[in-house]
């Protein structure tokens, strides 16, 4: 039996792969996206023809509870059930702690906390009262080890967001899983200026796999854990940095 997933912010990056992966494994997909229309509607195509799955596109910024509303009654228009929810959707702006505002720390968590907990309660709930569901939520290891002060807001945003996955599987046990992936360094667009040459070979010499990640990384270990054969995995933040210290 096909199951359903929706991955938000997955038009790009590590929620393309995501998407690409669970169709291949025979999920219908909702690719959520907010400013890159082409490329959602291009996803979504590829997969139709090669993987032949349902899947479609939605344009929601997932930082507005209106928009979120709008993407859950699509989302349940298309499928009797959600049974995989991907909170991939962030945002991440370098500025030196004393050029950030108190503003930026709104606009990061809007996006990265509060969009997540908003519609993670929404699906969890139906999830809850279908006794299935399996939500990943996209955190990183800056939750964890504050590398660059320069990302403060989005470190402290993704440490939260660690708390938020903890709750969340206890809210909804013992029918939802609810984990979380923090990568390291991602070779993604959203790095794309950030990881020149002479960062990846800097950057690489502290990762003991001795390399920048891939979108499939992560992706491999989201599979993994929307699978039944991590059924006991449940409130976990797993870390997919490659032995980063």
């Amino acid at each position: 039996m096909s199951r359903n997933a929706l991955i938000t912010g997955a038009s790009r990056g590590i929620g393309k792969e995501i998407a690409l992966l669970l169709a291949k494994e025979r999920c219908n997909v909702i690719v959520n996206y907010n400013n890159s229309k082409k490329e959602a509607e291009e996803l979504v195509e590829f997969i139709k023809q090669n993987y032949g799955v349902e899947a479609y596109s939605f344009k929601a910024d997932v930082s507005s509870e209106k928009e979120i509303d709008q993407l859950v009654d699509f989302a349940y228009s298309k499928f009797k059930n959600i049974d995989i929810l991907i909170n991939n959707a962030g945002i991440c702006i370098d500025k030196e702690v004393a050029d950030r505002t108190v503003s930026d720390f709104l606009k990061t968590f809007s996006l990265n906390l509060f969009g997540v907990f908003y519609l993670s309660k929404i699906i969890g709930k139906r999830m809850f009262e279908s006794k299935f569901g399996k939500i990943v939520n996209i955190s990183s290891n800056n939750s964890i080890n504050g590398f660059y002060p320069t990302t403060i807001d989005y470190d402290a945003s993704k440490s939260a967001l660690n708390s938020l996955t903890k709750n969340l599987a206890v809210e909804f046990s013992p029918f939802v899983n609810v984990n979380a992936v923090a990568p390291g360094w991602i070779d993604t667009d959203m790095n794309k200026e950030l990881l020149t040459e002479d960062i990846k070979e800097m950057e690489s010499e502290r990762i003991l796999k001795k390399r920048i990640g891939s979108p499939r990384d992560v992706a491999e270990v989201v599979s993994f854990l929307v699978s039944n054969k991590a059924d006991y995995v449940d409130g976990q933040v797993i870390v997919v940095d490659g032995g980063m210290f």
